[in-house]
């Protein structure tokens, strides 16, 4: 069986004729119909009934379809990852990146992807890590950074470093010592990316603590980005959590004093992307110059720990 003859196959199937499988094909009716009479003789089948017009396609036929589909489609994605390896000349790359993504020194990704394949188009995606890795479940977006634990199921998925969780607040009678989850499930907090909700996977781990510890964790105020939380922080209206990197960035409020967690907790930033899914080369090279930028970040703070 060749791919040829699958060819010839599949646009008899198509067109209901050899002649104008032939035309498709930019061959001739002789050639399509031996080609399809070859593949007919090894599968000890008859694909088509030969009318005087049209051709029918029998069971066999029809039977046959999805995997001849599938087949030529693996080679001819096969031929185009080659191309597209030694050029990377076009296409579109869909990449998902960490809502906090500019804290991570992420916000120049595009930019130095686009210095090196200016042909390629690049759609990145900023949401909520949960979101994330739905889009990439559902082929929306071929790959991404995601933090962890999010639903895996039909992901592959590759964690690169940890990231220390702390306690912060501004209020007079502040913890100086860690916390526990107990002290955190009876403050007021305000929490982030409210449209993921529960589903967060820092909230996620900090709900399944107060859980395992009978206890129940229900914020005073939701909103949707971290910098707005860390400006009612900042007043004292409430206490909030955050990652040590964002702590240490230039734009963090003065006057928020953080404290670790005394189970300390972590989020863990990893690679995703859909299990067995074709990953076009642009992606590829996507994945690896955001990992790199990572570890780049993660040599220049040795407190994050490498997975």
């Amino acid at each position: 069986m060749t791919l040829a003859q699958l060819t010839a196959f599949l646009a008899a199937l198509e067109h209901g004729s050899f002649t104008a499988a032939a035309r498709e094909l930019r061959t001739t009716q002789a050639s399509v119909s031996e080609l399809v009479a070859r593949l007919e003789r090894e599968l000890g089948a008859r694909l088509f009934s030969r009318g005087s017009r049209r051709l029918t396609p029998t069971d066999a036929a029809l039977a046959l379809r999805e995997h001849a589909e599938q087949a030529v489609s693996a080679i001819d994605n096969g031929i185009e990852t080659i191309r597209a390896l030694h050029s990377l000349e076009g296409g579109t790359c869909t990449f998902g990146v960490l809502r906090n993504a500019a804290y991570y020194d992420l916000s120049d990704l595009v930019q130095r992807f686009h210095e090196r394949y200016p042909g390629v188009r690049v759609r990145l995606v900023g949401i909520n890590s949960a979101l994330v890795a739905q889009s990439i479940a559902a082929g929306e977006i071929e790959a991404g950074l995601v933090v962890l634990p999010v639903d895996d199921a039909g992901l592959r998925i590759r964690p690169l470093f940890r990231d220390e969780v702390l306690y912060a607040s501004a209020r007079t009678e502040a913890p100086t010592a860690p916390v526990s989850i107990g002290e955190v499930s009876e403050a007021k907090l305000v929490l982030y990316d409210a449209y993921a909700g529960r589903v967060d996977p820092t909230r996620r781990q900090l709900l399944e603590r107060a859980r395992l510890d009978g206890r129940t964790i229900e914020p005073a105020i939701e909103v949707e980005n971290v910098e707005t939380a860390l400006g009612l922080v900042a007043t004292g209206v409430a206490d909030t959590i955050v990652s040590r990197t964002i702590v240490e960035s230039s734009g963090f409020p003065a006057g928020i004093r953080v404290v670790p967690f005394a189970d300390p907790l972590y989020d863990t930033i990893a690679l995703a992307h859909r299990e067995g899914a074709y990953l076009s080369p642009a992606a590829r090279r996507m994945a690896e110059l955001a990992e790199r930028m990572l570890r780049e970040r993660l040599h220049q703070h040795p407190g994050r720990s490498a997975l």
